[in-house]
């Protein structure tokens, strides 16, 4: 199956066929399978990200003893290991600099 190039926003979590049609930080190519699998990684990230928030609410929680947030650095690890795979050349050196274990 071939693929097509995708511009990608981690912050916002999403994926877009067109360039402009929002603010990206990233381009990936891929195929619809590989795609799929990627927005599969952002809604896992989306619910882990509400249940680090929800847990936000009771505080003396140090951050590394919060299971919530280690979901949520797992997920997060995850999204950008995957778009390294996808990644153009500049997307790989741009995720290679940030130093996010992929």
């Amino acid at each position: 199956m071939s693929k097509k190039k995708y511009y990608v926003s981690v912050q916002s979590r999403t994926i877009m066929e067109r360039q402009g049609d929002a603010a990206y930080e990233l381009e990936i190519e891929a195929t619809p399978e590989e795609l799929r699998q990627l927005q599969s990684l952002f809604e896992e990230m989306e619910a882990s990200d509400q249940d680090a928030y929800f847990r936000t609410h009771f505080p003396g929680i140090p951050y590394h003893h919060d299971s919530e947030n280690d979901r949520y650095d797992d997920s997060l690890k995850r999204v950008y290991r995957t778009l390294y795979s996808l990644g153009t050349e500049e997307t790989k050196s741009h995720i290679a600099a940030m130093n996010v274990g992929v």
